[in-house]
């Protein structure tokens, strides 16, 4: 029997649909909040740096959820199909914070020191904020709407892929258990990789000057992190015990640390603690006050996923030497039951 093709289910079409639909929409309306904000303000200004943040983060945050929407469908992997369930609920909340901080970019008091242009910088009918709210309101009732048909979808994918675990562990429990946890890491790992590239973004488009010695390290920080994330994968799945240990280390140790996602302020070595004081530190709120929010979303969340990760991967790490790793290396082959069941009895 010939292996079965990916997307071949209605269930599996449908909810890559809703993802590539929704991102369409979304994509469209931020790009033409985008260019309506361009065509009136210098983006080269630090207020206004929200914008050009805001569409690279939902272009960073769609390819990413298409990415591993085929990903977990391609696997069978219902784990990450929960994962991406979440970041969805998450892209809501980041659209909808969009909202505040770009009302907070543009609008300024007529007594302001710097020039105050009646149509860029009020709130009022006729004014450039009026323009591109609506676009701004339709982002997250998009993105939420999506979401509910996914969630159905996910209700089908689920029943569909019930016994992917089973084809791959047997009826063991306990293998069952420790295959679980292996996926749980691998999908932590993966965001991980987008929370970290989220914080750093916005540092780079918004915050950070080029100039500065912490600009350089930033920019450095990103292969480095990619390899660190890519060789704790590879270390959990091939279960090699001193590349697992040295992973594990250093997620406990950044912890310290403003991370965005793992490793990458060891390179710059800021507290986490600190960098969300500045975001709010009278002294130092200017930098950060159009972009704060999604900032401290965005490093909370990281630090959650981080210390998910090192917990995961501690359970992980006891799982070692335990028959998994054939498993592990093996996956969850898209065959219909009946060839993976044919294969098995046969030890093809």
């Amino acid at each position: 029997m010939a292996p079965e093709p990916l997307l071949s289910t209605r269930a599996q079409r449908a909810f890559i649909g809703t993802i590539g639909l929704q991102a369409i929409i979304v994509l469209v309306m931020v790009s033409i909040t985008f260019k309506f904000v361009e065509e009136h303000v210098d983006l080269t200004i630090p207020r206004y740096k929200t914008l050009p943040c805001y569409l690279a983060l939902f272009i960073l945050a769609e390819i990413f959820e298409m990415f591993m929407a085929l990903d977990a469908l391609r696997l069978r992997n219902v784990i990450q199909l929960i994962g991406i369930l979440s970041f969805h609920a998450a892209m809501i909340v980041m659209a909808a914070l969009q909202i505040h901080e770009t009302h907070t970019a543009l609008y300024e008091q007529p007594n302001s020191t710097s020039y105050y242009n009646p149509y860029v910088n009020g709130d009022g009918p006729g004014t450039l904020w009026r323009k591109i709210e609506p676009f701004l309101v339709v982002t997250p009732i998009i993105i939420a709407l999506s979401w509910v048909c996914l969630v159905f979808l996910f209700r089908e994918l689920y029943h569909e892929f019930g016994w992917a675990i089973f084809h791959v562990v047997g009826a063991n429990p306990v293998m069952k258990t420790m295959y679980q946890y292996y996926q749980i890491m691998i999908c932590l790992l993966k965001f991980d990789f987008f929370a970290f590239i989220g914080v750093t973004m916005q540092l780079l488009i918004v915050v950070l000057i080029e100039s500065t010695a912490e600009f350089g390290l930033t920019i450095a920080a990103i292969p480095v992190t990619l390899v660190l994330l890519i060789m704790a994968g590879a270390a959990v799945q091939r279960e090699i015990k001193s590349i697992m240990s040295i992973s594990l280390v250093l997620m406990l140790a950044s912890q310290v640390y403003l991370t965005g996602g793992l490793f990458a302020q060891l390179v710059v070595m800021s507290s986490s603690v600190y960098k969300l004081v500045r975001f709010y530190a009278p002294s130092s709120e200017d930098q950060y006050i159009t972009t704060r929010a999604t900032l401290t979303v965005f490093t909370i969340v990281a630090s959650l996923l981080l210390f998910a990760t090192f917990g995961v991967g501690v359970r992980c790490f006891a799982d070692f030497d335990k028959g998994l790793q054939s498993s592990k290396m093996h996956g969850q082959y898209y065959k219909p039951v009946a060839t993976q069941l044919r294969e098995n009895l046969f030890g093809n």
